[in-house]
């Protein structure tokens, strides 16, 4: 007579239903607790408490010396079993007074290229007068480094995300917990704040030389090239060294112009999304990056095309970031996140 198959494994049929558990209470919670404003403070009503593993052996512990104070009417014992009750509950209360009134608020994220990890911060400020400690944050398979604060401070505590593509990457729902004091409880709650940040695409290792360099006249120089004939002013364009800029212009019109100057020689480069021997939007996007990131570290002037889009020849930090933004968002139907 043959056995009865199981359809799954008995180990994956106990990590399904784990799984489905962990779904259904994160929908109750969610829908519980709504959306998070960018700054929430705790309040009682929404902090979870369970007794960890050690608190049930605590609990059992102490249940049998008060099975045993009973049947040889131990006075003593009575006394060491109380207290040791008593304990417990000034635990389990300092364990969830731990977090409220805790006031947590996003504190930004550094934009990434798609491979590496996303680090999100997240500001927790004690206004109490009492220290709170052992506090820490958490996500399903990440956890952030266990913090004390102290009456008034704040400390930035950061969560890290992996990242596999580019675009906006989100966090829709942490934790925060804490074991504080005895670890004989577990104090948490989630938070659904829904953050987000921008993953530039993965630069290419071995991308191909960028298309050749183009020389024009009188156009806006490096800080390191010399200065010919004054020829005119412009507006001023992000990138624009300082050196450039028309101070005494400001003082009489309150309007930024950068000076430009004639018979100077200055480089700058296209870099065009169509122009990329490549069938994969993702492989040109990844070249790019790499043109963009290599060049920039020169301060050679250069210029995006990329599908209707177009940026005109520039160099610095800020014409560095929109270039990368449209990279990362190209194609994407939720490009404002």
């Amino acid at each position: 007579m043959s056995s009865i198959q199981w359809p799954f494994p008995r180990i994956g049929i106990a990590a399904a239903l784990t799984a489905a558990a962990r779904r259904r209470v994160r929908r109750w919670a969610r829908k519980r607790q709504g959306i998070d404003a960018s700054v929430t403070s705790l309040q009682s009503r929404r902090i979870y408490i369970l007794p960890t593993g050690v608190g049930l052996v605590f609990a059992l512990m102490t249940f049998a010396m008060l099975l045993g104070s009973m049947n040889y009417n131990n006075n003593l014992s009575f006394v060491l079993t109380f207290l040791l009750g008593g304990l417990g509950f000034v635990s389990m209360h300092q364990c969830q007074r731990n977090l409220v009134g805790l006031e947590l608020s996003f504190a930004g994220i550094e934009p990434i290229f798609a491979g590496q990890t996303a680090k999100f911060r997240v500001a927790i400020i004690n206004h109490s007068r009492s220290a709170r400690r052992g506090i820490m944050l958490y996500t399903d398979a990440e956890v952030s480094e266990v913090l004390d604060l102290r009456p008034g401070e704040s400390k930035v505590f950061v969560l890290a995300v992996p990242t596999t593509r580019r675009g906006w990457i989100r966090l829709d729902r942490f934790g925060i917990c804490t074991l504080f004091p005895f670890e004989l409880f577990r104090s948490w709650t989630w938070l659904h704040m829904e953050l987000q940040g921008l993953v530039y695409p993965h630069a290419m290792d071995d991308a191909p030389r960028p298309p050749p360099t183009q020389s024009a006249q009188g156009h806006r120089q490096h800080d390191a090239r010399g200065e010919e004939d004054f020829a005119g002013l412009r507006k001023f364009h992000d990138g624009d060294s300082p050196r450039h800029v028309a101070w005494k212009a400001y003082a009489r019109s309150g309007q930024l112009f950068s000076k430009q100057f004639a018979g100077a020689d200055t480089s700058s480069q296209w870099f065009d999304f169509d122009a990329i021997d490549a069938n994969d939007a993702e492989i040109r996007l990844s070249i790019l990056t790499r043109w963009i990131i290599d060049t920039d570290r020169t301060r050679e002037d250069y210029g995006l095309r990329l599908s209707g889009q177009a940026f005109t020849p520039a160099h610095g930090a800020a014409h560095r970031r929109r270039c990368l933004e449209a990279l990362a968002l190209y194609g994407l139907d939720d490009n404002r996140g």
